[in-house]
């Protein structure tokens, strides 16, 4: 059996920066990182998508790196996000990630220098081949333009190194068959907080989650529900926050989740080009959000 990197909610996190985005806030950032396992956090997801990952530089991921695992002790896994549509550079990456301790590797499909099917399982072949870390493949056609077939993932299944998914396609249908062709092989998360509870019902372990950033408690004891197959009572709470969790994509993320970090916790709403800051009709629209859910 391979080993399971983590069960139920991983938060996706932000990573924060001094007012003028020129350099990485660690002290915010060690904040958040506590406010996290404080509330019932299972995992960090590291420079993912949400963190920004485009946008930092070599050194700046190895410190994010080094800082979680050493602000986490050893309490949750920390997962980095080491993806790129340079297979080399991904290896590269990977290498710099391991050596800082973490556990786990979430890797993205290739973007924009498209690939086939075959070229997926050479990917990740060639890079889970030069890592010791469990790889997590990650799979978000809407940002890559690329889709993991069921049959692809039955073949990535095969390799010892890649342990799980984070299913992010919103295809229902492709995850039901994909997780049916894996088995135990593989270990799917969800890769979007509104499916995670459909998801679950099929198998899923988990979900990497955006608005676990700001409500770790609520999103967990959704997850601890359906681990507990009491999925009557996960879509019951999952409904009430439904709301809360679509409005952190009222623009494209993590812009909002920013800012709602920034109102709760006093980090700085400040992102690297080519991000904005979130509009004022669009913040004003999640205060009002976040005041009904009493957060403000």
């Amino acid at each position: 059996m391979k080993k399971t990197v983590f069960t139920g909610v991983a938060t996706a996190l932000i990573t924060p920066f001094t007012d003028d985005s020129k350099c990485v806030d660690f002290d915010g950032f060690d904040r958040l990182i506590e406010f996290q396992i404080r509330n019932s956090a299972d995992a960090l997801v590291i420079a993912g998508t949400t963190g920004e990952s485009p946008v930092l530089s070599r050194e700046e991921k190895i410190s994010l790196f080094r800082n979680a695992v050493k602000s986490a002790d050893g309490r949750i896994p920390v997962i980095a996000g080491t993806g790129s549509n340079n297979t080399e550079d991904a290896v590269r990456k990977s290498n710099d990630a391991e050596k800082q301790g973490v556990n786990g590797l979430l890797i993205v499909t290739p973007y924009y220098n498209k690939c086939s099917q075959e070229g997926l399982i050479k990917h990740y072949f060639y890079i889970a081949d030069r890592v010791s870390t469990p790889v997590i493949v990650y799979n978000v056609p809407s940002r890559t333009g690329v889709t993991v077939s069921p049959d692809t993932y039955k073949a990535l299944s095969e390799h010892k190194n890649i342990v799980a998914v984070k299913e992010a396609s919103s295809d229902i249908s492709s995850f039901i068959k994909s997780k049916t062709l894996c088995g135990d092989a593989l270990d799917f998360y969800s890769g979007n907080d509104d499916l995670a509870v459909t998801m679950m019902s099929h198998g899923a372990k988990g979900v990497i989650s955006v608005a676990s950033n700001i409500i770790p408690d609520p999103i967990h004891k959704i997850i601890e529900f359906c681990l507990n197959n009491d999925f009557g009572n996960a879509r019951i709470l999952h409904e009430k926050y439904l709301n809360l969790m679509n409005s952190m994509f009222c623009e494209v993320n993590p812009i909002p989740v920013k800012y709602a970090c920034n109102v709760l916790f006093e980090t700085n709403n400040s992102l690297r080009l080519p991000l904005t800051t979130i509009t004022k009709a669009k913040a004003e629209q999640l205060r009002e959000i976040m005041k009904e859910y009493n957060l403000i």
